[in-house]
């Protein structure tokens, strides 16, 4: 697929609209026509059958939870809507011109492109093809400030004493970390080309060293960057350009396929991967912070479930815990996901649950901060993330727990939970006085 096609906005710009114009007057052209009856009522009743059928189609959806959330608004009305004009192209076909058949056709892929992409705005996730099908089209971003020498000894908070240059850029850039610039899986896992953010403040002459997060999205899904990198733009143009670098990396190897946050035969060293791999490249590459005070390991839903057991099982790595609608345990939405990582061993899979591992590390996070966020909206994540939340705070984490107002599992959720972990973040990694 042409790589243009695939960095296509659906989200923003000319695109929607264009393809949303194109159906709208197909719709309209099939219904100018001389008014007689029998057309009249065979239009009205293919009208009223294709919005029933997208009707039906959304509410055994949400009977049967496919979506594992209540589908949002939006997406019933482009499937009613959508599929209503698909009905009446239909029968546009027949006892009509060439031209009006031409017509028609073209107002059924219009009208299936509008869905596709309304549905997706609904759902605010992706914002291009490429995204939607797992595909990163990003060049590369190989160059970096080096990491701090020994004995250099950065300010306790660096807003404090942080001024930014004239020239430093208003946006962060990003871009595929890939080939030798990319950290190395050592223990048989294989990863999807991960991405880095740089904020402005790292891409001045003279950078400071700064705070990092790792952090990882859904499933199904891969290393999306536009969530992340749109609310880190939005914190660093409220603070003189500073954020912390970012990394998205891939929990999952695969579109589909959850390896359960931890090294197994099946799918190899991904704890490895995120908990030694990854640490050790941007010790070696990245002008951060060194003190797990300032990192930080994030997560959407399955991402969420990773970054929980992380920094559960690795606080000497992870100061912070950050998750947007997270899974409360790796296999918390489809067990049968993960049959293939713990082989029917039940007390395995329990003991990879952070309840588990929290009572392996007494005492171990004092100091250590864990922010758990999801949709009020979110009658599954929700009470899941409210349990993490209590779980964190009993162990010993400074924890906060945040119900994002009238969002669900999709997009809002995620951004309305990283930007209530970066509030809560802000002052401690030194970017907010």
């Amino acid at each position: 697929m042409p790589r243009w096609l695939l960095e296509l906005n659906l989200v923003d710009g000319p695109v929607p609209w264009v393809v949303w114009g194109i159906a709208a007057a197909g719709v309209i052209a099939l219904l100018i026509r001389p008014l007689r009856r029998r057309w009249a009522v065979r239009a009205l009743i293919a009208l009223v059958i294709g919005g029933v059928l997208g009707w039906a189609i959304v509410a055994v959806s949400d009977a049967t939870n496919a979506f594992e959330l209540p589908l949002p608004s939006a997406v019933k009305w482009w499937t009613i809507g959508g599929f209503a004009a698909i009905g009446l192209a239909i029968v546009s076909l027949w006892d009509s011109r060439w031209w009006r058949k031409v017509v028609a056709i073209l107002t059924i892929i219009g009208a299936v492109l509008s869905m596709g992409i309304g549905i997706n705005q609904a759902f605010g996730l992706d914002r291009t093809l490429g995204d939607i099908l797992g595909v990163n089209t990003l060049g590369a971003l190989d160059h970096f400030a080096p990491p701090l020498k020994p004995g250099e000894d950065p300010p306790a908070s660096l807003a404090a004493v942080w001024k930014a240059p004239a020239d430093m850029p208003a946006r962060g850039r990003y871009g595929a970390l890939s080939g030798d610039n990319a950290p190395r899986s050592t223990a048989g896992f294989t990863p999807r080309n991960a991405t880095i953010y740089l904020p402005p403040a790292a891409l001045v002459k003279d950078p400071p060293a700064l705070p990092v997060v790792v952090f990882m999205m859904g499933l199904p899904g891969y290393p999306n960057p536009h969530p992340m990198v749109d609310v880190m733009n939005e914190f660093a143009a409220k603070h003189d350009g500073l954020a912390p670098i970012v990394i998205i990396a891939d929990q999952l190897g695969a579109q589909n396929q959850n390896p359960g946050c931890i090294d197994s035969a099946a799918y190899g060293g991904v704890e490895t991967y995120f908990n030694t791999d990854i640490p050790n490249w941007i010790r070696g590459h990245l002008r951060v912070l060194q003190d797990p005070k300032y990192w930080t390991i994030s997560g959407y839903s399955n991402g969420g479930a990773c970054a929980f057991i992380y920094g559960a099982r690795h606080p000497d790595i992870w100061g912070n815990i950050a998750t947007a609608s997270g899974e409360p345990w790796a296999g918390f939405g489809d067990p049968k996901s993960v049959e293939k990582v713990f082989r029917g061993d039940k007390a395995a899979f329990d003991a990879n649950k952070p309840q588990a591992i929290l009572a392996e590390h007494p005492g171990a996070y004092d100091g250590h901060y864990a922010i758990f966020a999801a949709g009020a909206l979110d009658k599954k994540y929700g009470p899941a993330n409210r349990a993490s939340a209590d779980l964190a705070e009993a162990a010993g984490f400074t924890t906060t727990f945040y119900l994002v107002p009238n969002a669900t599992h999709t997009g809002p959720g995620l951004r309305g939970g990283l930007e209530k972990a970066f509030d809560v973040l802000y002052p401690r990694l030194g970017l907010a006085r």
